[in-house]
């Protein structure tokens, strides 16, 4: 089973920790030898009996080759023994680079081929021949027993165990891997396939066809692709937000944790996550931990593990050098590292006799000539979006990672500024992002339009750049590019030529610098509320554009094929007004909830019949063939704009599902102004929810009269302890009076005195602070008020994506409760705890209504609309339907459960509406003939009296002569709802034949007759 390559994939990176783990040198260093050590070959003695064994020493033993070597523990031998593994440049005289090994290879088989070989050739040919000995792909005896060795030798102090949530002993499966696997599947099934077939098939006339079906890995790849936990709908919100995703560690999905078995250790963060994975970005919730983000300098290498990037220090001379290594987490463990803001000398010296370093999980003092590494940058422990933050380290980590995730959900605003206080990342992260158009080659811009650049590169070719307008992501937001070069102008290979969403002269833009101050101003920034100006809903400032994507397809059905047409039944002209001849909405129409975007029809089938339906058929023959209306239509809630109609069908070529003739996809775009009930949050995690749209003229104003545009609570910084919005503030009020740009790099940004100082220079307070006048009285507040510019984003929870009502709607089939959810068009949900609420204030009725008809109670919902629409009084409610479900499930236990009243008598749970006996025939009211109507209404509704009534009537229905009126058709319509269920063959003689036509098309006729009555 060990030896099975296919059912026992050790895999490159298997092969290599054995290799590392179970190697000689590393469990002899600094130990004393129990014998001598002597390589059997050459009679070299490495050691002498009971001395120490050196770094050096140890690493010339494991070269030789040598395999077995006996340790002194407190006077006991102690045996100590490796896999055999050494590495072959150190046996061959030639470049082993050429035959692509890099791994280690075992000895004794290496040994075999340079004893038969002598020529350098001969001795290559021979390796890459044997490449499966030297290199084994799965677990041999040697690894078996040296494992084993290991185990036994931890209770002599040799060796250590392993943490398993340290970054050497944990890697990275990128997609290619995940995808290797699902290849692995998928031919393992067609090789069971293909033996299948070899048995049954002549093997004369056998072809390759016959054999293989490609369908087992086909499916597998699809079945990864399409349902895999790890692949993911890219999060397109803003560039931020892609870049990030695509940056992404996740230690959930196939062959990783569930989130229940992940432990606090797992989640925690750890010694080898720095300059690897980021300590800040991580989902709040029941994710934290598990999904990461890398660092801004990590990068994974051929086996998976994460490296981190330093700078090497030159022992010899104690100089820095600008030449960078990138190393693994157990490699770093054994050399100490400074940090990147240690303070250098002008020739690259270390400044101070003493500095504090990093030595694996501790911060140790020690002299500078024995450092070994220094960090590259101080943002090289945090990721992308967490470097985006200005003094992040003036916030507390909480909120960091709240800022962190929030900057991902900005929604690209309609004219974004990129921030006054930035980091410099700014320019990098849009680049990177992909968003942003880069010229592929050195020229000068030839032609400049909004979707189209020219570049005239050096040999004379002429470049063609297409620009996306208008495009929907996935999250509903708009990518649009816009040119940022003009004609003539001299671009550089890599240089951005255009925008995308969210960015500003190639720099990312998430949001827009506002002018802040921190004060109460009459309670509306209670509870992280934000009160802003008028003027940013006039100005389009917080403005956003959303698109959405509807989709209609026609299929073919069992009855005949679905129709995309502008004749749809019983729809008005008025409905049809912005279709074209094709029955598709015009592009440009503005549409609301309800109206049509694609109008089809659905063959009505021969099956479904019902009673009505057949007599007109019996009528009007083949001309009433019934075909029913669905149309796509504006959901609930939206409305918009169309900016983009597609249609798909297969005359055209276009790929199609099986089954779907035609398919119709309408864009519709919205222009959203920020509104109450948006969220709203700076970059330190200070997020609150716009609470009043404030006049101009009231908003508190600067003593030159500028009016603030937003107004924060002050009390939402001391106690959260995310100081770096205020020093952002300060320093953004006078970046903004110095007409500058200030990048503030995180963990290396600017000190409080720093921004004293600029404050200084742009003439104003080293406090920061301002009298502010009311906007109202114009009289000054008593005390002066922080005020500043922030960066404020727009984020994705906007309230119309969340405002939800409903009256009634789709019921849940067993409870017959509301859905839930916007999505359903459900009901509120009025659980448990609110039911307490009500019962303690005592409101009965409330209580009543909520847990009956306006819930469950299937006959008393239907009667109290009926009433309300009356104008009677609301009857009293009945049994709530989960009562009932109640008490079925405990008959299903076979417990005999009955409801009983005071006396003791069993109450009938009434199933539907018509189980009311009462329910006779309702006539609304004909002129002079209420003694009739007044007689049917009080008569049993099975007699036949009724209808010899009606006979009598002066009035009758319809006039032989003349066209019914809208009253008669009220009436008839009446008449027919309310037939009570056996009325049978009788309905005939109510109606004038001839006249049916002119009924409404939509009432639903109730008359559950059988076929003979009707015919």
């Amino acid at each position: 089973l060990f030896y099975d390559e296919k059912r026992y994939d050790l895999s490159r990176v298997g092969r290599f920790k054995f290799n590392k783990k179970l190697a000689l040198s590393k469990r002899i260093r600094n130990l004393t030898a129990a014998r001598d050590i002597v390589d059997e070959e050459t009679g070299e003695l490495y050691v002498k009996k009971g001395d120490v064994i050196g770094i050096d020493v140890s690493k010339e033993i494991e070269k030789s080759g040598i395999n077995v070597v006996y340790l002194d523990y407190e006077g006991k031998e102690v045996k100590v023994f490796s896999n055999g593994m050494v590495n072959l440049s150190d046996h061959v005289s030639f470049d082993v680079s050429d035959l692509g090994i890099t791994e280690k290879v075992r000895f004794v088989v290496l040994k075999e081929i340079l004893d038969v070989f002598d020529k350098e050739e001969d001795v290559k040919a021979e390796i890459l021949r044997r490449i499966d000995d030297l290199i084994p792909k799965h677990i041999i005896l040697d690894d078996i027993l040296a494992s084993i060795n290991y185990h036994n030798n931890l209770s002599y102090q040799m060796g250590t165990t392993d943490d398993i949530d340290h970054l050497g002993n944990r890697r990275i499966r990128a997609v290619g891997e995940l995808l290797q696997n699902q290849f692995r599947i998928g031919f393992a099934r067609l090789e069971r396939v293909v033996k299948e077939r070899m048995t049954t098939q002549d093997l004369e006339s056998v072809t390759p066809q016959l054999l293989i079906n490609s369908r087992p890995v086909v499916s597998a790849i699809k079945e990864f692709f399409g349902s895999s936990q790890l692949s993911q709908f890219m999060d397109q919100t803003n560039p931020l937000a892609e870049l990030t995703h695509k940056r992404r560690l996740s230690a959930l999905g196939p062959g990783g944790l569930s989130r229940e078995r992940a432990g606090f250790e797992v989640r925690d963060v750890h010694h080898s996550h720095y300059g690897r994975m980021c300590p800040i970005e991580t989902p709040e919730g029941p994710n934290i931990g598990l999904i990461n983000s890398l660092s801004c300098y990590a990068r994974i290498n051929e086996f998976g593990f994460i490296e981190a990037a330093y700078r090497k220090v030159d022992k010899e001379t104690g100089v820095v050098t600008d030449e960078i290594e990138y190393m693994t987490a157990d490699i770093e463990d054994n050399y100490k590292i400074a940090q990147a803001n240690e303070v250098l000398t002008e020739d690259n010296k270390f400044a101070k006799k003493k500095i504090i370093v990093r030595y694996k999980d501790e911060f140790v003092e020690i002299e500078s000539n024995k450092v070994d590494y220094m960090d590259v940058s101080p943002k090289q422990l945090v990721s992308v979006a967490t470097a985006m933050i200005p003094f992040l380290e003036n916030d507390d980590a909480v909120r960091a990672l709240m800022g962190s995730n929030m900057q991902r959900q900005a929604v690209p605003l309609l004219n974004p500024d990129s921030p006054i206080v930035g980091t410099g990342m700014e320019y990098k992260s849009a680049k990177d992002s992909g968003v942003v158009v880069l010229a592929k080659e050195d020229g000068v811009v030839d032609f400049v339009s909004a979707d189209t650049i020219v570049i005239k590169e050096k040999d004379g070719n002429l470049r063609k750049y297409k620009l996306i307008k208008f495009l929907r992501s996935n999250q509903g937001t708009c990518i649009n590019q816009k040119p940022i070069v003009k004609k003539g102008e001299v671009v550089e290979k890599g240089d951005i030529i255009a925008d995308g969403p969210s960015t500003s002269q190639g720099e990312i833009a998430l949001g827009k610098n506002i002018l802040i101050g921190f004060m109460t101003w009459e309670g509306y920034n209670y509870e992280d509320a934000v009160l802003i100006n008028e003027k940013l809903v006039k100005e389009d400032v917080f403005t956003s554009i959303h698109i959405e994507e509807y989709e209609s397809e026609s299929r073919d059905t069992k009855l005949g094929p679905e129709e995309i047409t502008r004749d749809i039944p019983n729809v008005g002209e008025d409905a049809l007004k912005d279709l074209d001849e094709r029955g598709i909405v015009r592009i440009g129409a503005e549409v609301r909830s309800g109206d049509i975007l694609v109008g089809k029809v659905t063959p009505k089938g021969e099956t479904e019949l019902s009673a009505e339906e057949r007599l007109l058929r019996a009528i009007f023959g083949e001309k009433a063939r019934e075909v029913r209306d669905t149309s796509l239509r504006v959901p609930h809630g939206e409305s918009g704009i169309i900016v983009d109609v597609k249609v798909f069908t297969r005359e055209n070529g276009d790929e199609l599902p099986p089954g779907v003739n035609q398919l119709v996809r309408c864009y519709i775009a919205q222009k959203r102004k920020i509104s109450v009930g948006d969220k709203m949050a700076g970059r330190h995690g200070n997020k609150g929810v716009v609470s009043r749209i404030l006049p101009e003229e009231d908003m508190p104003f600067l003593p030159d009269g500028t009016p603030l545009q937003i107004v924060l609570n002050p009390l939402g910084v001391p106690s959260r302890m995310n100081i770096g919005q205020v020093l952002e503030v300060h320093l953004g009020y006078a970046a903004k009076a110095l007409g500058w740009k200030i990048a503030t790099p995180v963990f290396d940004g600017a000190t409080e005195e720093e921004i004293m100082d600029t404050l200084e220079q742009a003439g104003m307070s080293r406090t920061g602070k301002t009298i502010l006048y009311d906007g109202r009285t114009g009289q000054p507040f008593d005390n002066p008020v922080t005020v500043g510019y922030m960066y404020y984003l727009k984020l994705h929870h906007l309230v119309d994506d969340k405002i939800h009502a409903r009256s009634t709607g789709p019921y849940s089939l067993v409870t017959q409760q509301p859905l839930g959810g916007k999505a359903q068009f459900g009901g509120q949900r009025f659980g448990e705890m609110e039911v307490w609420a009500l019962e303690a204030y005592g409101s009965a009725y409330t209580l009543q209504e909520i847990l009956t008809v306006k819930s469950d109670d299937v006959v008393g919902r239907v009667k109290t609309y009926e009433s309300i629409v009356k104008g009677e009084n609301v009857p009293k409610p009945g049994v709530p339907e989960s009562f009932k479900v109640l008490i079925k499930e405990l008959q299903s236990l076979a417990l005999d459960v009955k409801v009983l009243d005071a006396d003791d008598n069993e109450i009938e749970l009434r199933e539907s509406v018509d189980d009311d006996d009462a329910q006779g025939i309702k006539l609304m009211p004909i002129a002079d003939d209420d003694d009739i109507i007044e007689q049917i209404e009080n008569n049993d509704a099975n007699t036949e009296e009724n209808f010899d009534l009606i006979d009598d009537m002066e009035d009758p229905l319809f006039d032989e002569d003349e066209e019914p009126d809208e009253e008669d058709l009220d009436i008839t319509e009446s008449l027919l709802k309310s037939m009570p269920k056996d009325a049978g063959g009788d309905v005939l003689d109510l109606l004038d034949l001839e006249d049916i036509d002119s009924l409404d098309g939509d009432v639903d006729l109730d008359i559950g007759a059988d076929d003979d009555d009707l015919f």
